[in-house]
């Protein structure tokens, strides 16, 4: 043999082929005595630059180039599901088959996959009503979950659902459309439930009022044991363009004075306190940490736990 000649093997086989597929998405963590499990309903494409508001395309170039991307950027629409031991209770549902095949719509194919089925939900929580969140709520011309209750801010129902368009501002009439037709089954079913500002939804779950992006759009705070996590809906889209300047926002905000006021807000007090928070399309599983950077914030990712730790806590409990 000559030095230095490659080891082939006896026999020369095809490559194995690519998949090209991701697996169900589905991240799991525990929250004091809860069990929060990150649902990936895919991801949807979106150029920034054409939707960002309070700002220049060439400005959006340059912010997302900092990291990497180039418009359209790969948005992911994540969902939280939050097990308190008493009530199973989904907050958002993903998209559904509202944007076209390839699009979304792997919601129930990652609840599945983390052990769940949708007969088990007891509460849908909706964030606010847009398709990309309330998508997911029906199969075809079933309700998706058919034993929740549904439950939505009154605001949000009451603009969305109120049957006279012409009074609801300079808003695409398909977004009002698209909304009876996710939220309408629920509330013919009489599983439609409405709250206002602060309520409780469940024992460790409420409701943190945030309007703007929509008239009703919520936040959810999760708290167990003293431990805490801030569900924060659309209250951040683009996380490379908004960290750095809360100011810009988007074609899709009903107030974008009142959104970019939220945002601030939250911004300022979740960096101050610390607080985990789940955003619905910051890149999957959405979970982190805000720091403040300069005049503008940078994001934290949640460190990865593989869950081991947990099970042997059980163990030693039982």
């Amino acid at each position: 043999m000559l030095a230095g000649a490659p080891l082939l093997p006896s026999a020369v086989h095809a490559a194995a082929p690519q998949v090209r597929t991701q697996a169900p998405g589905f991240h799991r963590m525990l929250l004091g005595d809860f069990e929060v499990t990150v649902l990936s309903d895919g991801t949807v494409p979106q150029t920034v630059s054409e939707v960002a508001t309070h700002t220049t395309p060439e400005r959006v170039k340059e912010l997302l180039s900092r990291d990497h991307l180039t418009d359209p950027v790969e948005l992911s629409i994540n969902a939280f599901l939050i097990n308190t031991g008493t009530a199973l209770v989904l907050v958002d549902t993903g998209v559904g088959g509202f944007f076209g095949p390839g699009v979304g719509g792997q919601l129930q194919q990652s609840l599945r996959a983390a052990g769940y089925q949708p007969e088990q939900i007891d509460v849908v929580l909706l964030t606010h009503i847009h398709s990309d969140h309330s998508g997911g709520l029906m199969s075809n011309v079933s309700r998706a979950f058919p034993n929740a209750i549904l439950q939505v801010h009154a605001r949000e129902a009451g603009f969305w659902l109120g049957r006279d368009d012409r009074s609801k501002g300079p808003v695409d009439p398909k977004y009002f459309e698209e909304a009876r037709a996710m939220v309408g089954p629920y509330q013919g079913a009489g599983k439609l439930k409405t709250f206002g500002d602060g309520d409780s939804i469940v024992p460790g779950i409420r409701a943190m009022p945030t309007p703007g992006h929509t008239p009703g759009h919520s936040a959810y705070v999760v708290e167990s044991r003293g431990q805490r996590l801030a569900l924060w809906g659309d209250l951040m889209h683009f996380g490379s363009v908004q960290l750095r300047e809360p100011s810009v926002t988007v074609a899709y905000d009903v107030d974008e004075r009142a959104a970019a006021s939220q945002r601030a807000r939250a911004f300022t007090e979740a960096a101050r306190r610390g607080d985990l928070i789940g955003l619905a399309h910051m890149p999957f599983p959405g979970l982190g940490r805000l720091g403040a950077e300069g005049k503008g914030y940078r994001w934290i990712p949640t460190n990865y736990s593989s869950g081991q730790r947990w099970q042997g806590a059980k163990d030693r409990a039982e």
